[in-house]
């Protein structure tokens, strides 16, 4: 069982991404100075939220991990998480975990996307690399691996439109529809997205080519493309059964497309 220092009477920092406010208690000033400003736009009054993390830091900063890659594993019900930079558990039965890390914001950018995934695998949702956008009401979700262009699409978008990330895309279920959120795992652009949602109207998996165009994908291809874009951090049998449900019925319910763009302010003309 991890063990922290801290006591629990320190003040709390709720941070909302998703629609869903996780409250981080911590007794070091230094650190909730750092919360405030690393997810400004998504920090919120630290209200009654059923998600908290107790969060000790660690001064002067040491390796917590000898694991050089992060590691995530379940045991007994209990995930845990460790990298050089943090040692963490999170217990989804109780919505209660406890961070041992570094004050670096890296470490707690990761323990909060993992349990976020943790938590959006149950309710039929999931973290997604990919750039994000509110348009007309309407978000449109672009997915890609590395270079595929997220940052280029992001950088490109028209002034009629709310960029949600253009790095991490929180995808939500909402009964029968899907909405995308914003976050603040920002990429190349080094912006948070906008703390705003919309239901999703399309997903474009992206590739870079010399002219715009939009071209149907086989269901099989765009299933294969989602599933290696979400994000996943264990080898976890009823993970993976929970996560590629979700990425059937996501795009059972959510048209997909690939999306070959030259790099022109002319591609966000076909999104719409």
């Amino acid at each position: 069982m991890l063990q922290t220092e801290q006591s629990a009477g320190g003040p709390d920092v709720a941070v909302e991404i998703g629609g869903m406010p996780i409250r981080l208690r911590t007794d070091d000033a230094a650190f909730r100075a750092l919360l405030e400003k690393r997810y400004a736009g998504f920090v919120r009054p630290a209200g009654d939220s059923f998600f908290a993390l107790d969060v000790d830091v660690i001064h002067p900063e040491r390796a917590l991990s000898r694991a050089e890659e992060l590691r995530v594993w379940s045991d007994g019900g209990v995930w845990r998480l460790e990298r050089g930079d943090f040692r963490a558990e999170w217990d989804p039965r109780l919505g209660r975990g406890k961070i041992l890390q570094s004050l670096s914001p890296y470490a707690i950018d990761s323990v909060l996307r993992i349990v976020h995934t943790l938590i959006q695998a149950k309710e039929g949702g999931f973290l997604l690399h990919g750039a994000s956008a509110i348009r007309n009401g309407r978000a449109f979700v672009f997915s890609g691996v590395s270079g595929a262009g997220k940052t280029t699409i992001s950088r490109l978008a028209p002034a009629d439109s709310v960029l949600l990330t253009d790095e991490i895309s929180y995808i939500r279920r909402e009964g029968d529809s899907y909405c995308a959120c914003g976050t603040p795992f920002a990429g190349e652009l080094a912006r948070l997205g906008a703390n705003e949602a919309a239901p999703i109207k399309r997903l474009y998996f992206l590739a870079k080519g010399p002219k715009n165009s939009i071209d149907p994908i086989d269901t099989g291809d765009a299933l294969r493309m989602l599933l290696r874009n979400i994000l996943f951090f264990a080898d976890d049998e009823n993970l993976v059964k929970m996560v590629f449900r979700s990425a059937c019925e996501f795009l059972g319910r959510v048209p997909a497309f690939r999306l070959t763009f030259y790099p022109d302010a002319r591609v966000w003309d076909l999104i719409q």
